[in-house]
């Protein structure tokens, strides 16, 4: 006896949800390279729509090497209720599910400080298991908001590359991906999920923005998303030539040095900021501040910069800088 017939409606969804997993592998191998079929992943999964149906295409098209997280930073009530949802979620379906606290109450800027937490612990989790890559639901929608953000913060070339595709062991093979994309499969395939109502929270700058970007139709959002790409690999051929300018230097095994040989504005920015770093791993220097230090180099002053100061090499100021150890200030009696 043959199977009976699905409506047409139930075929095309199933129709849509294969042709999406397809797509999903697809963009997963252009991240991840030859060997992706043979990998074990890591979804972070917060409990809505884009990370639900990101976490479903994931374990349809790998079975078994699919390994989900969510973090609960206990900031809001009921964050704990979408954990257990994902949890009873990945139960059904067969998915391992762990749900990641921080140890201590997030701190400082909200925003900022759980983002970054959530990544730490995220991290932590994949070594524990033995992931290759966690991958997150960034999508379009998410990287014009980004871009627009950074607009606003007069950001350079590697601000508006905005979300990057690929970032360390973090792997987002949604970023060409609409958000009514993953909301349809969501729907489609009896997903379940939950909206943050940070989402609608007009304390937030993205979610004032978001409410603006769904009203408007001007911006193509996948144009956004290609060019930021491109910007990306801009930002990326910049850091290379930098790097081998650099070592072109007849010093350049000294992290102290930094030259200036007519090189152009965004050139001599990486220059500075990499010997910095050289220096110093954990110096964060943008934008106006990093322009600020710059011109009192060119100025023959000296820079201070965090627990650094810049000064030019007498005879060849403008020219030639090194970088020192700013003296310790004595402890108050």
């Amino acid at each position: 006896m043959s199977a009976p017939m699905q409506p047409p409606q139930k075929q095309k969804q199933a129709a849509d949800s294969s042709e999406a997993v397809e797509r999903l592998a697809r963009d997963l191998a252009a991240l991840a390279g030859a060997d992706w079929q043979r990998l074990h992943y890591g979804v972070a999964v917060s409990g809505g729509p884009d990370s639900m149906a990101l976490l479903w295409l994931m374990a349809t098209l790998l079975p078994g090497q699919v390994r989900a997280a969510t973090v609960d930073h206990g900031l809001r009530k009921g964050s704990d209720e979408e954990a257990r949802m994902v949890a009873g979620f990945c139960a059904r379906e067969h998915i391992p599910h762990d749900t990641l606290r921080p140890p201590t109450p997030i701190r400082g800027s909200q925003q900022a400080a759980a983002r970054a937490e959530r990544y730490r612990l995220l991290e932590t989790w994949r070594q524990a298991h033995d992931i290759a890559h966690i991958l997150t639901a960034h999508h379009a929608d998410d990287q014009l908001e980004t871009i627009v953000m950074r607009l606003n913060r007069a950001s350079g070339v590697g601000g508006l590359a905005a979300i990057r595709a690929r970032n360390g062991s973090i792997l987002r093979p949604l970023l060409h991906w609409r958000r009514d994309d993953l909301m349809r499969i969501a729907f489609d395939n009896d997903i379940p999920f939950v909206d943050d109502p940070s989402n609608a929270d007009d304390r937030f700058d993205r979610a004032r923005l978001r409410h603006a970007l769904r009203a408007q139709t001007t911006l193509d959002v996948e144009a956004a998303a290609r060019s930021a790409r491109w910007l990306a690999e801009a930002d990326e051929a910049i850091d290379w030539a930098v790097e081998r300018l650099i070592a072109s230097w007849p010093d350049a095994s000294d992290i102290a040095v930094i030259r200036d040989e007519g090189y152009p504005p965004e050139m001599l920015r990486r220059v500075v900021t990499q010997r910095l770093r050289a220096n110093d791993p954990g110096l964060a220097l943008r934008g106006a501040s990093l322009d600020g230090v710059i011109a009192a180099m060119k100025e023959g002053r000296r820079a201070m910069v965090g627990a650094l100061l810049i000064d030019a090499v007498p005879g060849l100021a403008r020219t030639i800088w090194r970088i020192s150890a700013a003296p310790r200030r004595k402890a108050r009696k």
